[in-house]
């Protein structure tokens, strides 16, 4: 895990601790690593909230699931949930919302340094949302034609977004507008304040050579998202999977205190059962 929040003053992005939004250019940072370990499978590269609530109720309602549906009626007719962000300047916005107007918009590339050169790692940004999400919950407007800014024609965008849904990802069609696959993860609200959502994919390229080697690593951040002012934090995190599956302590941590209050309580209730449960139980009647 890589913290660059930039709270402490020698962090290399601390300069860039008091962004805004709308900061033009966006203040860029650089990060230096070094793995002690290689990463053998499939990289999965994470972006992690701190202090972030978005299991918040009126934050949670904030959207309009028809309108990412694509229906044309719901594009043009927000619902009334996603007040105070249903629309600015007598237009509707899409996607409107609370949940859709923070979205994550940081912009991390990674790079392996060996011998003062800097390679570039190739990360993948598409198959990181569920499948459902992607091709049932999510579609773009339908309409004559193919483009998309002819679709979302009398919108407007996000308020803390830099650019409209429509131009996300211009150069791939089926990652662009409401089934972009970024926007698609961060509307998925996660349960816990402290939470991590999928951003990036390394693959393996072939089976002589980890995925990442172990060695010295350089972070380059576009440093956009604003977590100062509610006393959050950032951080990147590379994590891969085993054979049984990624590393979340959160099953075996309740698994263990919900037995341990399950012996607990069996230990109460023998005690009870042992000291009063022997009770003249028989129905005849003392003279």
């Amino acid at each position: 895990q890589i913290d660059y929040t930039g709270t402490e003053p020698s962090s290399p992005c601390n300069k860039c601790l008091n962004v805004s939004w709308d900061s033009t250019p966006p203040c860029t940072c650089t990060i230096n690593f070094t793995l002690e370990h290689s990463f053998e499978s499939n990289v999965f590269m994470y972006y992690g909230l701190s202090n972030f609530y978005q299991n918040h109720r009126r934050y949670v309602k904030s959207r309009d699931d028809s309108q990412l549906n694509g229906d044309n009626s719901s594009l043009l007719n927000p619902s009334k949930e996603c007040e105070p962000y249903r629309t600015n300047e007598d237009k509707p916005i899409a996607p409107c919302g609370a949940i859709a107007n923070s979205m994550f918009n940081d912009t991390l590339k990674l790079y392996r340094i060996d011998n003062d050169t800097r390679t570039p790692i190739t990360l993948i940004k598409k198959g990181i949302a569920w499948w459902t999400d992607k091709n049932v919950k999510f579609r773009n407007p339908t309409g004559d034609g193919n483009n998309l800014t002819a679709l979302f024609q009398g919108t407007t965008k996000p308020v803390n977004w830099p650019k409209p849904v429509y131009m996300l990802d211009p150069a791939e069609p089926d990652n662009n507008g409401f089934i972009n696959e970024d926007f698609i993860v961060w509307m998925r609200t996660a349960a816990l304040p402290t939470f991590r959502k999928l951003y990036r994919l390394i693959e393996r390229k072939n089976n002589l050579q980890p995925t990442l080697q172990a060695g010295k690593y350089s972070l380059d951040i576009a440093y956009n998202y604003p977590v100062h002012s509610f006393d959050g934090r950032k951080r990147m995190i590379l994590s891969t999977i085993s054979w049984m599956g990624g590393k979340n302590p959160f099953l075996g941590i309740a698994y263990i205190t919900v037995g341990s209050i399950c012996f607990f309580l069996g230990v109460v209730l023998l005690f009870i059962h042992h000291k009063y449960g022997n009770r003249n139980t028989s129905a005849d009647i003392p003279n």
